[in-house]
């Protein structure tokens, strides 16, 4: 393999993970607080989906600025939308599984219906304004190095990393992080403490709305180009096995969805590759759902989560 091949796959894998990346560090903040957000799928949908119909209508008016823009537009609407599974577990007390995959059914449903409505067919058309390539100016002068990773490379995906080791610290190093997990893994000890265990378990989940719409919407505008109801298919599945394979720790969970993302990009790049060229096509498009069923059934019970995960806390018991 020429260093031009290898630079090839370091850029599509970044691309590949990144959405991931954002979707795996929104579980992570979510279950940290005690609630499974099984519904991150539904969440990149609907991220996807508004981002998409805002890229199509604004495309002339905010031109290059309007992938980014529409990152913005998914991470509020994914917002919005978790907001149904917070009221759900943490006011009704439902079961966090049923009410994610309640999100999980409806999400596509709605965006098709209203795909429908508004354009008249069960897919958008193409977005005009994508997330491009770009070019480090400095670093990509650095020998070999600028070459794989900064010359030809994805900024979206760096700003994923970026926002891996900002969750890292949040979680890890301040006040809000220590009180975060502190209702994530013994909310009654919290509560006597006077920390409002309702307030941090919305935010948790909040935020892993607004980070899991991003990735939704990063998808969209980076790999599928336009919305249907297959565009984000098992995208929010397997960010969740990346949360639970880094641990639910943020740097781990980036790592894990680096992994994954490298195993989707093995149906483009994997002929360029050796030891993979020879594979048949159809197993490498269905390494990334494999990869993920063998991380969960060989990692799932030995990672350890926050003991509260799961559980609806009452503050009268």
């Amino acid at each position: 393999m020429n260093l031009d091949a290898i630079a090839s796959i370091v850029t599509q894998t970044l691309i590949y993970a990144a959405p991931l990346i954002l979707t795996a560090l929104g579980g992570v903040f979510s279950e940290r607080s005690g609630i499974v957000n099984v519904g991150l799928e539904g969440i990149m949908v609907m991220g996807a989906f508004s981002s998409i119909v805002f890229n199509i209508t604004f495309a002339a008016k905010f031109g290059n600025a309007t992938p980014w823009l529409g990152l913005l537009v998914g991470g509020c609407v994914g917002l919005v939308f978790s907001a149904l599974h917070a009221v759900a577990t943490i006011n009704f007390r439902a079961d966090h599984i049923i009410s994610g995959t309640v999100m999980n059914l409806m999400a596509p449903a709605l965006a098709v219906f209203l795909v429908k409505d508004f354009y008249g067919k069960g897919q958008t058309d193409s977005i005009q304004e994508f997330f491009g390539y770009f070019r480090f100016p400095v670093l990509a002068d650095i020998p070999v190095i600028g070459k794989l990773f900064f010359e030809k490379t994805s900024l979206t995906a760096y700003l994923a990393i970026l926002v891996s080791v900002i969750a890292w610290f949040i979680i890890f190093k301040t006040r809000f992080g220590l009180r975060l997990r502190s209702v994530g893994e013994h909310p009654q000890a919290a509560d006597t403490l006077g920390i409002n265990v309702y307030l941090m378990r919305y935010s948790g989940v909040l935020i892993s709305g607004f980070l899991g719409g991003m990735g939704g919407a990063l998808f969209a505008q980076s790999i599928a180009g336009r919305f249907a109801v297959t565009t984000i298919a098992g995208q929010g599945f397997i960010s969740m096995a990346a949360m639970i394979f880094g641990k639910w720790n943020p740097l781990g969970a980036m790592g894990a969805a680096v992994f994954f993302g490298f195993s989707q990009n093995l149906s483009i790049a994997g002929k360029a590759i050796p030891f993979i060229a020879s594979i048949p096509d159809v197993y490498l498009l269905i390494a990334p759902y494999v990869l993920t069923i063998v991380i969960l059934v060989a990692f799932f019970g030995q990672a350890a989560g926050p003991k509260a995960n799961g559980r609806n806390y009452i503050k009268s018991k």
